[in-house]
């Protein structure tokens, strides 16, 4: 059974929720690449108190995926910027919203639509082959261990 951390798993999805797996933070990471920025605009957005809004914020900072930025001099006023370690999980937070417009549909259809900006038409997050560059289905993906796995896999 996993514990409250996952300090003794193996795994970079374990490691992954270390980071973003806090109810609130990964729904902090999506308001942020929507374009969110101040503290009041998230708060707002997610009807949470100010004292855990507070933490993470301070903890997305510390782990780089927001970067604190003062817009105000009196009184100090910041905004919370994504970088590129939030903006790289954008393709997982689409999977995940994709996911739920699917598997735990609202009955009035999808609350948010993906659009390419070039063109207009709808953003997929899909896998594909680094070498041959094919679109890939889920079950020809094979999963092997990797260097960091010492001991044979479960």
């Amino acid at each position: 059974m996993l514990g409250q951390t996952y300090d003794d798993q193996l795994c970079s999805i374990a490691r992954t929720l270390e980071v973003v797996g806090e109810r609130w933070s990964l729904l902090i990471v999506r308001d942020a690449l929507l374009g969110l920025r101040r503290f009041e605009e998230y708060q707002d957005s997610l009807g949470i108190a100010r004292n855990v809004l507070t933490k993470r914020l301070t903890k997305l900072v510390e782990d780089g995926l927001l970067e604190r930025v003062r817009y105000q001099e009196r009184p100090a006023r910041y905004e919370y910027r994504p970088t590129n370690k939030a903006k790289d999980l954008l393709t997982a937070v689409l999977s995940l919203m994709h996911w739920g417009d699917k598997h735990a549909e609202d009955p009035l259809g999808p609350p948010r639509i993906t659009n390419h900006l070039g063109c207009g038409g709808n953003v997929r997050e899909q896998l594909a082959c680094t070498e041959c560059g094919q679109v890939v289905r889920p079950d020809a993906v094979q999963m092997l261990p990797g260097p960091a796995l010492t001991t044979p896999p479960a």
